[in-house]
């Protein structure tokens, strides 16, 4: 089984507000002793955290579901319940966050240690020392604590590297990364060796380092979804410098020009700004009879084809991965661009206007809907949270709730949709008669 995993579906729910409590008190010798429940605590936070020594995102392959930890509720003599310890999650680097119903997206966590929460704890429920009024100076009030967030998010992971190494199967890539960084690719003489990317880091005398990622898989039609390229082509988006290297020796009977035109068209075909980043043409296998016949002719083809275009042509460098000839040439020039050129974005920037909200825009609190003759239902996210953090169990509370809702403007719109008294009215898992 491959341990290399770039999509995964996951789960993840913020820890719940711990409940606050009705408590008085009772001490001997203490007078009009009072309301003393505590709050409840925070509930945790769910937040994802770039690690950079992970490289895949394996661990959610069989581990889907993340859930934080619940607020301890209040307790009496007024002492609030502690809050929960927030769940980490650690990424790799290069990890794209989006949530998963709407694809909407949410972060691109690319750096070491950056953090994001994707799904915030629910704040802890009032204790009733929190109601005390002059009028009510010992409520039988308190709150549950705040649902926590639960969401799905789709997680897409697109390899950071300063270059990638591009080509035909069995051009030689493995080899050469594996010769000029600490990788140690799989390397065998024939087609698809590779079946996943590969990174490796190339350091130099200087101090200098930088990360090389082999890009298995791209062949003709790959944009389209032909061998393995459409999997691994988006991997090349965060790459600033394309190595594009060659089977000059024409070992498996392709023709090196043709090589060249069907990986850059389906570089085109998948974005076509990908041609405006920096490329190396590595001219590998230059230890085959054949190879330098081959160049000349390569040479030609290729300056008429960047003349067309009106184009800087690319500068090629011979070497042989098997004999290591030329390498270090390439790395140093390598190095350079490197060290030199700008990421070109696949996206131009578009200078984005401020968006103004209005209150139309915003999700109405709450929606009642017949369902059938006498029975009534009400949905909506701000009134369900509102009954998630009531407690039932005293009676102030639920009277403060139909205050709630009778504020909302839920009775009336219950009327106006033909609701009598005696008709049954469901939210969430509650079911009461109404009463006009």
């Amino acid at each position: 089984m491959s341990t290399f995993l770039d999509h995964a579906k996951v789960e993840v729910k913020a820890g719940k507000g711990g409940d606050g409590m009705v408590a008085f008190r009772r001490e001997k010798y203490v007078p009009d002793g009072g309301p003393a429940g505590g709050d409840g605590g925070q509930g945790g936070d769910v937040i994802f955290i770039v690690d950079e020594g992970l490289r895949t995102l394996m661990d959610f392959r069989y581990n889907r579901h993340f859930k934080a930890k619940n607020g301890e509720n209040g307790m009496s003599k007024s002492k609030y319940g502690a809050g929960a310890e927030d769940l980490i999650i650690k990424v790799p680097p290069g990890t794209i966050v989006r949530e998963a119903s709407t694809g909407q997206f949410m972060a691109d966590l690319v750096d070491n240690g950056q953090k994001f929460t994707v799904a915030k704890g629910g704040r802890g429920g009032r204790g009733n020392i929190r109601f005390a009024t002059h009028k009510n100076p010992a409520p039988s009030i308190a709150e549950n604590g705040e649902p926590g967030e639960e969401l799905e998010l789709e997680l897409e992971l697109k390899v950071l590297a300063d270059v990638a190494l591009i080509g035909y199967p069995s051009v030689g890539k493995s080899t050469l990364l594996s010769l000029i960084s600490n990788a140690k690719p799989k390397i065998a003489d024939y087609q698809f060796t590779t079946l996943v990317p590969n990174l490796g880091v190339v350091q130099l005398a200087n101090q200098q380092e930088f990360v090389v990622a082999d890009m298995p898989g791209l062949i003709e039609g790959a944009s389209e979804g032909v061998g393995l390229g459409i999997q691994f082509l988006r991997h090349i988006e965060r790459t600033k410098i394309m190595l594009h290297v060659i089977d000059m020796g024409a070992v498996h009977g392709r023709d090196p020009f043709v090589d060249f035109t069907d990986i850059m068209d389906e570089l085109e075909a998948y974005n076509e700004r990908l041609l405006l980043r920096p490329m190396l043409i590595v001219a590998n296998k230059m230890d085959e009879a054949i190879s330098e016949e081959n160049l000349e002719i390569f040479q030609e083809k290729l300056n008429a084809y960047y003349s067309e275009r009106e184009l800087e042509v690319p500068e090629i460098f011979p070497i042989s991965s098997w004999q290591n000839k030329g390498v270090d040439q390439l790395i140093k020039k390598t190095a350079s661009l490197v060290q030199n050129e700008e990421f070109i974005p696949l996206e131009e920037e578009v200078e984005v206007e401020e968006a103004y909200y209005t209150l139309e825009q915003e999700e109405a609190p709450f929606e009642v809907e017949q369902v059938e003759e006498g029975f009534y239902r009400i949905t909506g996210a701000q009134i369900e949270k509102l009954f998630a953090m009531t407690n039932m169990a005293h009676d102030e509370s639920i009277a403060r709730f139909q205050r709630q809702m009778r504020g909302m403007g839920i009775d009336q719109a219950l009327r106006d949709i033909g609701a009598q008294t005696g008709d049954i009215v469901e939210l969430s898992t509650f079911q009461f008669e109404f009463m006009d």
